[in-house]
């Protein structure tokens, strides 16, 4: 009897899968060798594809070698110009101007390696787009494509006719011929798209491809507005004699939030020293370990809050013990749903060294609410605008900040930095203070502050880009509320564009640990 054959030996597996860091230096060598005198990818370009939009980022791979890639975002289409270029529409090939809440994905490059050709690989490739526009119901994928044959066409025929004689299969051209063969049709022709695309002449093919399973929703409508209330709680520190007052002042500052009907009601950093004020400890390390002892009461506190006044707190920030036995200085954000965030501090000043000997964070987190993407950022924090920009690129719209400050000069310092990363990042950010003293607790005497909203500052926002901001060192609340939809329409067609107008050919903030 003949030995069973084995298949397996001749079988060679193509895959489409999600790009991946390690496919980067594959894909920028692959689109020399396909797109000969054009300016490739740079290593930052394709980090950012990943960090914006990964969904939208695909790799063929045949035998564990990559063989072929595109890349998309997501955007309104009916925002840009109708003689938009490539570095329009791809924010110069970063696509930080990729929009989640965007109707059209479009592609804005697909390449195969020119030896393996002929073997459908980017039509898997458009596939595969095909399938995530319908899995995300986005109404089509549009592309610029490029007609790379017409330079031998270009001294007789006009790009109109040179497209019309593809069109009608009088002329081959190996992208637009590809194209119509996937379902596209030509919306128009589009000069100046890629200046360096000389076989194109710097024209490209403006095209569309409709999602007919698209369901319009009521969420995806054209939004007027999309309001978001907060109630920024500027607390007075006093001497208490149990945890149950804490709970008491605590609880009444959640009440008067949840009346307004507010989204977020923010409270200040550290503000739980104010139980060392029953404590009776001189030594401010010692009084530091005993304070995290409370940690499980104030979480429950919290979270049994938020749920029931229907809010979500930003909890300040308080004093942790953690397995190491280090203590750190950490935010927590209590969603009104019953789940629970945290953000460490990652900047520690000296003074918190010096008294309380508190370890840093490393982590730059935004988290995901029913109010969209949010960041926290602890006192000192907001004074590194790194970490502002890299909130934002994650797709923070607001920046939270807790803070606790003893002096005028520490709070302006708090202060002028939140209204510049507003301005920086095209956000709005909220700092939350405690006032007042607790004459018997070392380090935590004396209190100033002036709690505040900000906003970027352009004309669709509030004048002197002041949301709203209290009196100064009193104990009261401040309610304001800001608007998501305009600070969107901001980005893309402010009077300055500060997140568009970045220069990622001369500098960039590198994430390490992205």
């Amino acid at each position: 009897m003949a030995e069973k054959l084995d298949l397996s030996q001749f079988e060679k597996k193509m895959i489409i899968r999600p790009m991946e860091k390690k496919d980067i230096e594959h894909i920028i060598r692959m689109q020399a060798i396909c797109f000969p005198g054009m300016e490739p990818w740079k290593v930052e370009h394709l980090e950012s594809h990943l960090s914006v939009f990964p969904e939208g980022q695909f790799v063929a791979e045949l035998e564990g070698k990559v063989i072929g890639s595109c890349s998309s975002l997501i955007i309104n289409f009916d925002e840009y110009d109708d003689r938009h270029t490539w570095d329009d529409v791809t924010d110069n090939g970063y696509i930080t101007n990729h929009n989640p809440e965007g109707y059209n994905l479009y592609g804005i490059e697909v390449m195969v390696h020119p030896d393996y050709r002929r073997m459908k690989v980017g039509h898997r490739l458009y596939e595969a787009r095909k399938e995530l526009a319908r899995t995300l119901n986005l109404k089509s994928i549009i592309i610029g494509g490029r007609i790379p044959n017409y330079f031998k066409y270009a001294e007789e025929m006009s790009p109109r006719e040179y497209v019309d004689a593809v069109s009608r299969h009088k002329i081959y051209d190996p992208v637009l011929s590809f194209q119509l063969l996937n379902g596209f049709t030509l919306m128009r022709i589009n000069p100046n798209y890629l200046p360096d695309d000389k076989r194109s002449q710097n024209y490209a093919t403006l095209m569309e491809w409709n999602n007919v399973d698209y369901r319009p929703q009521s969420k995806r409508h054209f939004k007027t507005s999309y309001p978001v209330r907060i109630c920024v709680v500027q607390y007075m520190m006093r001497k208490i004699h149990s945890f149950e007052e804490f709970a008491n002042q605590v609880e009444y500052f959640t009440d008067v939030a949840s009346d307004a009907k507010s989204d977020f009601v923010v409270f200040p950093e550290i503000f739980t020293t104010q139980l060392m004020s029953f404590l009776n400890i001189k030594s401010p390390s010692l009084a530091v370990r005993r304070l995290s002892d409370f940690t499980e009461q104030y979480i429950e506190l919290f979270t049994d809050l938020a749920v029931r006044y229907n809010v979500n707190i930003i909890g300040g920030s308080h004093f942790v013990k953690e397995e190491d036995d280090e203590i750190y200085n950490i935010a927590y954000l209590f969603r009104r749903d019953g789940t629970i965030e945290k953000q460490y501090k990652i900047h520690i000043t000296p003074n918190e060294r010096k008294w309380w000997g508190i370890s840093a964070g490393d982590t730059v987190k935004v988290f995901d609410t029913d109010c969209g993407k949010i960041a926290i950022q602890i006192c000192y924090d907001i004074e590194f605008p790194e970490l502002a920009r890299i909130a934002t690129d994650k797709g923070a719209n607001i920046i939270f900040t807790p803070f606790c400050t003893e002096d005028r000069q520490g709070y302006l310092r708090v202060r002028y930095c939140a209204q510049a990363r507003a301005v920086e990042n095209q956000i709005y950010t909220v700092i939350s203070g405690t006032v007042g003293n607790l004459p018997q607790t070392e380090n935590m005497d004396i209190q100033y502050a002036q709690s505040a909203i900000f906003a970027p500052s352009d004309f669709e926002f509030a004048r002197d880009g002041i949301v709203g901001e209290t009196n100064p060192n009193i104990e009261m609340v401040m309610i304001g509320d800001v608007d998501l939809e305009i600070l969107r329409r901001q980005r893309q067609s402010g009077t300055v564009r500060q997140l568009k107008d970045r220069r990622h050919d001369v500098y960039k903030v590198e994430y390490l640990k992205g």
